[in-house]
């Protein structure tokens, strides 16, 4: 239909926008005094990018993905994610000849094929950060924190903080094994995404929400067990930064997360009245991933917040402040004369940096008067013939309801002033 939007997007209305506008402010104040500097990518990149990126075994590339080919016969894909678009903008810029550490965020569209559902969208929005160059678990615990800081200024309570070590290239192989002995005698008892998985990514098992498969893999043996003694050494320093700064977490050995290139560090936020997709934010460390993509080995650490389930458990506490929309002037003009001195008022109160309306459809004074009002105006101004002929603007004001006349010459700067005591 042509009057409504596709499945699982929707339109963010004016009075929603301001919302929004509320929460990015909060990101971009934040990030600035975390020393995170702002990326914008585009909307499509090509999909290899996200194949190798993501990882092929993942649900993402598997299921979830909006891919085309474009008119030049390029396989080109909607971005599911932004850390790997943003590694590309990092090796393809070479920002890392400009800093040893490049600190990143952005807030944009991301999109996946999925079922619709409460918090969940094809069309989403995301704010995220990347630390791209430095290898210290104190990065690792700057990223956590920041996730955890931005949560709590919007006021949001009952969050829980989980963390994990999902090993590296040289310690995780042991771990796979064991999980696939594990659960090799159960295999015929996973659902169909479980037994792909077995081979090819057997730690994804620990992830699945299935119930069935959640309750076959009770037991199953921990990362913790098999952590090589860096990764071990490197958990332990993450979790005493974290410590020191105040934060509280549970160490959740399950906690995989759903992207193949995590390394070591991976956590998630999670707020529980949300349900199924409870989850709000999560990432980690990602070391791999630059030299998968084609630049040099570099260590790397990030998050992603998902911004409409943020927002969700906004209104449930209801944290989001009352709406701050106002006018400080509206200009009412009665006559045609009037209006065209009203509108050429109106451009100078603008020009002079006032937020300024009119009224265009000559209605009654009393009309106008009541949009005075809707508008949360705090000066109307009155031009009418007297006022014309004398060379002056009524000025009412619109909480005292008191009214002088104010010189034309002379309105512009006393408002001005006025409004900004």
């Amino acid at each position: 239909m042509l009057t409504q939007a596709p499945r699982g997007t929707k339109d963010i209305l004016p009075d929603s926008v301001e919302r929004w506008r509320y929460v990015e402010e909060k990101i971009r104040d934040l990030c600035e005094r975390f020393g995170y500097r702002e990326i914008r990518t585009p909307l499509f990149e090509h999909t290899e990018l996200f194949q190798r990126g993501i990882g092929d075994t993942t649900d993402v590339v598997e299921k979830e993905m909006y891919t085309f080919t474009d008119r030049g016969g390029r396989s080109i894909t909607l971005r599911p994610e932004n850390t790997a678009a943003a590694v590309r903008a990092y090796l393809e810029h070479k920002l890392y000849a400009e800093d040893a550490l490049t600190k990143l965020f952005y807030i944009g569209s991301m999109f996946r094929f999925d079922r619709p559902q409460k918090g969940r969208f094809r069309e989403f929005h995301q704010f995220g950060v990347e630390a791209l160059g430095e290898a210290s678990p104190a990065v690792d615990a700057e990223i956590i924190l920041l996730a955890v800081r931005f949560l709590q200024s919007l006021g949001l309570k009952e969050l829980s903080l989980s963390i994990n070590s999902v090993g590296d290239p040289a310690c995780r192989p042991v771990y796979r094994q064991k999980l696939k002995d594990f659960f090799k005698e159960k295999l015929d008892g996973l659902c169909e995404d479980c037994r792909s998985r077995y081979d090819r990514n057997p730690m994804r098992l620990l992830d699945c929400k299935n119930p069935k498969c959640h309750e076959l893999s009770v037991g199953a043996p921990e990362i913790s067990d098999c952590l090589c003694d860096e990764c071990a050494e490197h958990f332990e320093k993450v979790k005493s930064y974290l410590t020191a700064a105040g934060v509280e977490y549970t160490c959740d050995p399950r906690l995989v997360r759903g992207l193949d290139y995590y390394t070591k560090t991976a956590f998630e936020i999670k707020y529980e009245p949300l349900g199924a997709q409870s989850a709000v934010a999560g990432g980690g460390r990602y070391d791999g991933l630059v030299e998968e993509i084609g630049g040099n080995p570099t260590p790397a650490v990030g998050f992603a917040v998902g911004l409409e389930r943020v927002m969700l458990a906004m209104e449930m506490q209801e944290l989001f402040p009352e709406s701050s929309e106002s006018a400080d002037v509206f200009v009412v003009a009665m006559g045609d004369a009037a209006k065209e001195e009203a509108f050429r008022l109106l451009a100078e109160l603008r020009d002079a940096g006032l937020s300024a309306r009119m009224d265009y459809a000559g209605r009654s004074m009393k009309s106008q008067m009541k949009q005075a009002d809707k508008a949360n105006a705090r000066y109307a101004l009155i031009l009418g013939e007297d006022e014309l002929a004398k060379g002056v603007v009524t000025v009412r004001n619109m909480e005292s309801s008191g009214q002088e006349q104010v010189a034309r010459e002379d309105i512009v700067n006393k408002l001005c002033a006025e409004v900004k005591e």
